[in-house]
Formats: structure tokens, C-alpha cells, sequence
């Protein structure tokens, strides 16, 4: 596990370890969630199309979603 300092700007360096891990680059941008007492930094995607792609798991046959649809009509 790396460690960062936090300098009297409020920065920190990224160690190394996590850039590679990333492929980070310099002026390559990163996403900063917080999520309670927990802090994660995310590679930014190119395409957030693209990052979300498949993440529900499944996809509906055709003829469902046609179904659906025509249900609300």
C-alpha cells in the first residue's frame, strides 16, 4: 500500500504504484468520489458510453423489449 502526504496546497502526489496501475499519464484528468469517510480516485474514461456498457448484466431479447414498449402506448 502507497502513502501520499497532503501539502500545505491541499495536493497530494498520486504514488507510483497507483499511476501505473492506471496508466496515468501527465494531464490525463481523474475522478475523485467520495463515498462516506472514503475517498476513491477513477481513472476518467473516454467514453462514459462506453465505461457503463454491460454493467446491468443482462441484456432483453428484442421481442420483450417491443412488448414492453408497445404496453405503453
Amino acid at each position: 500500500m502507497a502513502q501520499a502526504t497532503v501539502s500545505s496546497k491541499n495536493q497530494i502526489v498520486i504514488p507510483r504504484e497507483a499511476r501505473q496501475a492506471l496508466d496515468l499519464r501527465a494531464g490525463d484528468k481523474v475522478l475523485v468520489v467520495v463515498r462516506g469517510e472514503r475517498v476513491l480516485v477513477l481513472q476518467k474514461p473516454a467514453s462514459y458510453r462506453a465505461a457503463i456498457r454491460g454493467l446491468a448484466g443482462k441484456s432483453y431479447p428484442s421481442q420483450h423489449v417491443k412488448k414492453e414498449r408497445k404496453s405503453w402506448e
